[in-house]
Formats: C-alpha cells, structure tokens, sequence
C-alpha cells in the first residue's frame, strides 16, 4: 500500500531553504548601508562662491573749503558819489553788464555800476544815502562765472598719486554731492604738517557756500584684472592675511596678498585662482583639512 507523508513535516523540510535565502539576502542590505554612508553629507555646511575678477579704483580722500575761483570786486571809478540806488542782494546771479546800483554824482547826474563778470553776488556794502570810494570797501564782491575750488591737503605719500584732470567726488556739508577734477597739484608741501596742497575745481553749475567744508574722493588709478572676494572672506592673524576656500570637500588655507577696498569687497592680488570656492564667512571655528558640505551662495549676497 502507499503512504502519503504526513503534512506536518513539510515546515521541517523547508527550514533549511529559508536559512540559505536569509543568507544571500543579508551581504545586499549590508552594501547598500555601506554606499548610502558614504554618499551621505560630511561636516558642516559653509556658504562659498567663486572667486572672480572685479574693477576697484585706487581712491584718494583730501579734506578742505569750498573757495571762490575768483572773485572780483566791484567800486564806483571815482570817489565821492552817493548811493541812490541798490539793484542787486547778495545772492543773486548776475549777468556782465547787469546794472548793481546808481550813484548821485556831487555836481548833479547819475552813475551806473555795472557787474564787470557774469557770476554770484558774495557780498554787498551799498547803503542808500551812503558815499562810495574807489579804493576803500567794495560795493559788491562777484564770484566770477559762480566757478568754486576745494583747497584741501595731502599727506604726502598720497601727494604724488595726484595728477592735473584726475576726477573727484566731492561732498560738502549741506550742499550734498557734486563732481569735480583736479586742477592743480602744490610742488612743495608745508614742512610741520608734511601736508600739500591740492586745488579741485567744482565742475557743473551748482551753487555753494564759501568757506564751507567738504571732502573730496579723488580716483588717481583703476584696476580690473585682479580677483575680488568680501571682507568677511578674510582673515588677519599672526600667520598673515588668509583666505579659506573649499576644494574637494575639505576646508584649505590660502595666504593671499589684498589690495584696494571699494565697497565691502577687497582685491586679492595673489594666493587666489578665479573660480575658487571661498568661504564667504570665513573664521576660526574652520580648520585646515576640515570636512565640510560647500553651499553656494545667492547671486547678490
């Protein structure tokens, strides 16, 4: 007679098949942890851009006062005339020509005083009634063509950055911004101060106030050709100026050369390649051969 075999032995003949699965399963599951580890981010996240060239202008600050370029003084041709007549306020615009007041002449008849110069009125003394003189007090001061000049000092190691024609930036106190080139450069400088004298003449039609102070940012040269990071990308120690870029996953120290600063960014003249990643906050907590995960940063920032 056959036997059929009893059911309940099956699960006992199927252990050993499922042990051998087990098996071949586990060495898989083992190297897909060991390659996610490895592709997983290391060390801290830093903020990098790329090193890039960038124009700065080599800049020259010189201190002074607004002064007239020139100024001519107004008087009657002859003394002993009266005033009759004031046309004309300190002040005001004049044109050459332009009648300033009338005189009574003492044997009867008038005189005109004319502007000999188109310009501003700086000053007047004319008084109805009051007698003018051909060499005392002017009646009226003109600033000729209303043409101003900063007169301002140099130290001397700047003095001979200067040059006729180089532009300038020039801002006086409650008048604002106005431009401005270099008119003449002082061969000498004053033996206590070692200051020299530079003379920028105020281009434009803008009216100021003599005597009044102003600062004037005057461009003596222009670079392009060289690499431009921020500030905050560079670090002064005892070891010298450095530069951490990131290369290859890992924080590097670059001694650098800096130059000119021009807003919040600064000249790398040497120890920099265009597109580096440099760290854009660079500081003490990053080390040499520190892991890190290079995030770069927004256009702009």
């Amino acid at each position: 007679m056959y036997h059929f075999p009893r059911l309940g032995r099956l699960p006992k003949l199927a252990a050993p098949a499922a042990a051998v699965l087990l098996c071949l399963a586990q060495p898989t599951l083992a190297a897909d942890e060991t390659d996610a580890a490895a592709d997983a981010p290391k060390g801290a996240a830093v903020t990098v851009l790329k090193a890039a060239k960038s124009c700065f202008s080599d800049i020259v600050e010189v201190s002074g006062i607004v002064m007239a370029r020139e100024e001519t003084a107004v008087r009657p041709e002859r003394p002993g005339l009266k005033v009759m007549e004031i046309l004309v306020e300190a002040g005001d615009s004049v044109t050459a020509g332009q009648a300033l007041a009338r005189l009574n002449l003492p044997e009867g008849g008038v005189v005109t005083v004319q502007a000999p110069v188109a310009g501003l009125v700086s000053a007047s003394s004319a008084v109805i009634g009051a007698v003018a003189s051909g060499r005392g007090e002017a009646l009226f001061s003109i600033l000729a063509r209303s043409e101003f000049n900063l007169v301002g000092l140099v130290p001397t190691q700047d003095l001979a950055k200067l040059a006729v024609n180089q532009p300038a930036r020039i801002i006086v106190i409650g008048a604002g911004e106005v431009e401005g080139k270099v008119r003449r450069v002082a061969p000498t400088v004053e033996p206590n101060s070692q200051l020299g004298q530079v003379l920028i003449a105020v281009t434009g039609d803008r009216r100021l106030l003599v005597n009044s102070s102003a600062r004037a940012l005057i461009t003596t040269g222009r670079n392009c050709n060289d690499i431009s990071v921020p500030l905050t990308a560079v670090l002064y120690g005892d070891a010298g100026t450095v530069v951490q870029v990131v290369r290859r996953g890992r924080v590097e120290t670059r001694q650098v050369e800096v130059g000119l600063m021009s807003g919040g960014q600064v000249e790398i003249r040497s120890g920099l390649n265009e597109g580096d990643d440099v760290v854009a906050r660079a500081g003490a907590l990053l080390r040499e051969g520190d892991p890190v995960r290079p995030v770069t940063a927004a256009a702009g920032k």
